[in-house]
């Protein structure tokens, strides 16, 4: 008994009609002529509610509404996930369904149900999709299904107990994506520009044939002379091999939300597609993340198992409250990293003198690394000098939003002054941003 309360519902026909009859029950109390007819609707209200019952309840042994739920092992961080609900009518006859699904309470989801029709042995897929903004574990809870026959006075509940956990990892589906583009060379369609190769900064790889459009100044001319006088060119291939390094600072300053992601995390996205984007270039990929100390190296490599493993040091990876440790950075790079290659270091300088403290360790780290730091434009700063300033106090916090503006871009004059590498960018366009400035390097010869 108390399993059959606790799975019937009553319906808004339910207390409409029932309202109804308690008008009408008044109303004969002062017409006695429609006595009569309020006991025989009443009568026939309830043989209805009765008839409903037995037939949402007085299924054999597995009928009613059944359901399954399909949900990645990863989930990507940022990127909206789809979870598919899969449904079995196993009534003789239509349902009308109300679907709510227990998702993690990380989103804070209260309106994820579903209203559907499902004939009689009907089955159907429906499909939803959440965007994490935090990564970690996530546990779904039950399918709540909520059937009603073609009467619609009460309802039955079926809870299907289906928990299930899902990992949150760094954009596996942003990563994918540009893996995807990269190998069928269409990368230009999410905004990474074609590089021009500036000179000979890659490996001899064979003598062939001259063919138009070939640059002139790869002709051999000495294997010309042998094939007496068929034009012989040189033909290269990119270096390969290079140390790729996406350095990032877990400090305070990149507990700045933008777009429901700290600025950890966009770094944290973007860094895991320019590693990837790195290993399909043939070049090797490596991690270092630090705030207080260095919380993780990977040293670069291009094994099978390279990627795997930054994806899992990633996943792992928290801010601080405290300023990162600059020093500890350095003692790592010389300690660990002693190969020269590029590093990608993301951060958020805010002022000239926070950078002014870390600029002598940063120098250090450029002498044996080529080092690009890239970090991040102030959107707030943007939206206000986008707006006309109409009263006095606007006016002086216009202008002290531009001196903030103009001393992040201060911030990367003086790392160009220092022979450091300076990328200024937005959180949204960061990934793109991190591309292009490695394959522009790459393209140079510059690590």
């Amino acid at each position: 008994m108390l399993s059959f309360l606790k799975s019937l519902y009553i319906t808004k026909r339910f207390f409409a009609l029932g309202a109804g009859l308690v008008v009408a029950s008044v109303a004969a109390y002062y017409a006695s002529s429609l006595f009569l007819v309020v006991r025989l609707a009443t009568g026939a209200f309830a043989v209805a509610v009765v008839a409903d019952m037995l037939l949402l309840w007085g299924t054999r042994k597995g009928g009613g509404l059944e359901a399954e739920r399909t949900v990645p092992l990863q989930l990507s961080n940022g990127d909206l996930n789809v979870i598919a609900l899969h449904l079995t009518n196993a009534y003789r006859f239509t349902v009308q369904a109300r679907v709510i699904d227990e998702v993690p309470v990380q989103f804070q989801v209260r309106d994820n149900g579903f209203v559907v029709s499902l004939a009689a042995g009907e089955a159907r897929t429906l499909r939803y999709t959440l965007r994490p903004t935090q990564r970690g574990a996530y546990a779904f809870g039950a399918v709540n299904l909520f059937a009603g026959s073609p009467i619609g006075l009460v309802l039955r509940r079926f809870r299907v107990e289906t928990p299930q956990e899902a990992a949150v990892y760094p954009s596996i589906i942003q990563m994918h994506r540009y893996a995807f583009l990269a190998t069928t060379n269409r990368l230009e369609e999410v905004g990474v520009k074609k590089v021009r190769r500036v000179g000979h900064t890659m490996e001899f790889d064979q003598i062939r044939e001259y063919v138009p459009g070939d640059d002139r100044r790869t002709v051999n001319w000495k294997a010309t002379a042998r094939r007496g006088g068929d034009l012989m060119v040189n033909q290269y291939q990119e270096e390969r091999s290079q140390p790729v390094y996406a350095v990032l600072d877990m400090g305070r300053t990149m507990r700045s939300p933008f777009d429901g992601l700290t600025l950890l995390d966009h770094s944290i996205n973007a860094a895991l597609v320019l590693l990837n984007i790195a290993l399909l270039k043939n070049d090797k990929a490596g991690l270092v993340a630090f705030n207080e100390e260095v919380r993780a190296v990977i040293p670069a490599g291009r094994r099978r198992t390279q990627l795997p493993r930054i994806l899992e040091a990633l996943y792992r990876l928290e801010t601080g409250y405290q300023d990162p440790s600059y020093e500890g950075l350095l003692a790592t790079t010389d300690r660990t990293l002693r190969q020269r290659g590029l590093m990608l270091l993301f951060t958020n300088f805010e002022t000239r003198n926070g950078l002014k403290r870390q600029l002598p360790y940063l120098r250090r780290i450029a002498r044996t690394h080529r080092l690009v730091v890239v970090f991040f434009e102030n959107t707030g700063l943007t939206e206000v000098l986008a707006h006309r300033a109409e009263r006095l106090e606007d006016v002086y916090v216009k202008a002290f939003a531009e001196g903030l503006d103009v001393e992040k871009r201060e911030i990367a004059r003086e790392l160009e002054r220092h022979g450091i590498g300076a990328l200024l960018t937005r959180p949204e366009s960061l990934t793109v941003d991190a591309i292009n400035r490695y394959l522009q390097l790459k393209a140079r010869g510059s690590f």
